[in-house]
């Protein structure tokens, strides 16, 4: 590629971001080029999203045959069925070599060009010139890489768009080995079942993690340093979450800290202490540990530093907080940010609509953008958990009028046919006028049934809008319609 092509934009990063933001810009006619410095697709197809979905549908195999196939009329004897480890972990990173494909079909049907490496911002858009973006080769190191001294290109476009995602956070007195203590990253590739593992952090991450491995067997001890698990939940969610998780296995250790991690002969040693009082302590040990404490922007080595980039809390400074409807503007002018480099909420499908939003703003196109309000969030366990909107906790901190409406799977007829009676809906809605506040779901195809409430919000439906449509029978959705009465007084099955 000659060092002097130009583009109308630069999309650096091939994630749900990145690659989104380029063919919404290839279809508008504008010049693209991709630069990513490893695989496309990003973490949330490589390394996140995809992959752990394949692995959880392994695990959710393995727990109906050996621990339920009796009820399925199965006669399945316990360690009758052999795992081969390798197969499982295999066809989990087999998938995601299907999808870089396919990303790479989108680029040359949109005619966008992929360039690889590791991307430096120089300059941005000025009187004197466009923005000009170097190009050097990458290192191997996924989550922790930069650019080397060998140059690939310089390019200029009128535009740049960042899209580089987040990586793990790390423990400051305990940094990811690959072996015993393990990132997000790490854990996708574990050459071999642990007999036991820590997991530090509850959140969906973290949960995932705990699923799966428990399921096939390792015994797993989850360290929350707040009072319940996945606490951006709605409080009886986790309530109900952790009565399923122990009633699987799993072992909690909730209001609690990590304060050291020690490696052994056997593993590693973890200490812990109470949150709300450090001198009580006690140690784990475990062949592994797993820390899923969040995620952190990646955006070290990007840019030059006389650009004067603006960083707000770790992440990219642009006006999506600041506009009603933002441009995802940097500080640096023709230079946007989306995605999870620009802080919370760290979601792919956030990452999606924000390119889509930021590449038809700055065409000058009217767009509706993203409504941050109605975001759904869905942990892929089994039980499942999804939300969209308000938790209860919070509309009580508005000061907000509403009432709750709540169904059991217990007595739900398709729930009870497939043997997936745990978990409930829980639906909150303003008083007089029925608004949706927010919705919560924990149980069967709860990341498939938020969809109803998401949309339902988007469209300002009220819960006699719900209420009124006809729900088939027998499914998971008449679920909603049960709690959606249940908001009335008016729930005929529970």
């Amino acid at each position: 590629m000659a060092d002097t092509k130009h583009y109308d934009l630069i999309v650096i990063g091939g994630g749900p971001g990145g690659y989104v933001g380029a063919i919404r810009a290839a279809q508008m006619g504008l010049k693209v080029c991709c630069i990513e410095r490893n695989k496309l697709g990003g973490v949330c197809l490589n390394w996140g999203c995809i992959p752990t979905k394949a692995l959880l549908h392994n695990a959710e195999l393995y727990m109906e045959a050996i621990r339920h196939g009796k009820d399925w009329g199965f006669d399945i004897a316990e360690g009758g069925v052999k795992v081969d480890w390798a197969k499982v972990i295999g066809r989990s990173r087999s998938i995601t070599g299907t999808l870089n494909n396919g990303i790479a079909f989108l680029f040359k049907k949109n005619k966008i060009d992929h360039v690889e490496g590791h991307a430096k911002v120089l300059s941005g858009k000025t009187s004197a010139g466009p923005c000009r973006v170097q190009v050097t080769k990458a290192d191997a190191d996924y989550y922790h890489g930069s650019g080397g001294a060998e140059k690939v290109a310089e390019i200029t476009a009128d535009r740049v768009m960042i899209a580089t995602g987040a990586a793990p956070n790390e423990l400051p007195f305990a940094k990811s080995d690959g072996k015993t203590i393990l990132s997000s990253f790490d854990a996708l590739t574990v050459p071999k079942q642990p007999k036991s593992m820590v997991i530090i952090g509850s959140g969906a991450i973290g949960m995932e993690f705990a699923y799966f491995f428990n399921a096939f067997g390792t015994k797993v001890t989850v360290v929350e340093m707040l009072d319940r698990i996945l606490p951006n939940e709605d409080e009886d969610i986790s309530a109900a979450a952790m009565r399923a998780f122990t009633k699987q296995g799993m072992e909690f250790k909730v209001g609690t800290m990590t304060t050291a991690i020690d490696k052994t002969a056997s593993g590693v040693k973890v200490t812990l202490a109470q949150a709300a009082d450090k001198t009580k302590t006690e140690s784990i040990e475990a062949e592994c540990v797993l820390v899923a404490i969040g995620v952190k922007a990646r955006y070290e080595g990007l840019f030059d530093e006389k650009l004067g980039l603006k960083i707000e809390k770790n992440h990219i400074w642009t006006d999506y907080k600041d506009k009603k409807e933002p441009t995802y503007q940097t500080s640096v002018p023709g230079v946007y940010a989306v995605g999870d480099c620009i802080g919370a909420p760290w979601l792919a499908h956030i990452a999606s609509e924000e390119a889509a939003a930021c590449v038809e703003r700055f065409m000058g196109h009217h767009t509706l953008g993203v409504d941050y309000s109605s975001i759904p969030g869905c942990t892929y366990c089994n039980p499942q958990i999804a939300s969209v909107g308000m938790t209860e906790k919070q509309a009580k901190e508005k000061g907000l009028k509403y009432k709750v409406g709540k169904y059991a799977f217990k007595g739900h007829g398709k729930a009870i046919a497939v043997g997936a009676t745990e978990g409930l809906v829980k639906i909150i809605v303003s008083e007089p006028y029925g608004e949706i506040l927010g919705a919560h779901i924990i149980g069967e195809d709860a990341s498939e049934l938020i969809g109803e409430m998401g949309l339902a919000r988007r469209v300002e439906a009220t819960i006699e809008d719900i209420i009124s449509t006809v729900h088939a029978h027998p499914t998971m959705h008449e679920a909603l319609h049960e709690a959606a009465l249940a908001t009335e007084g008016r729930a005929v099955h529970a």
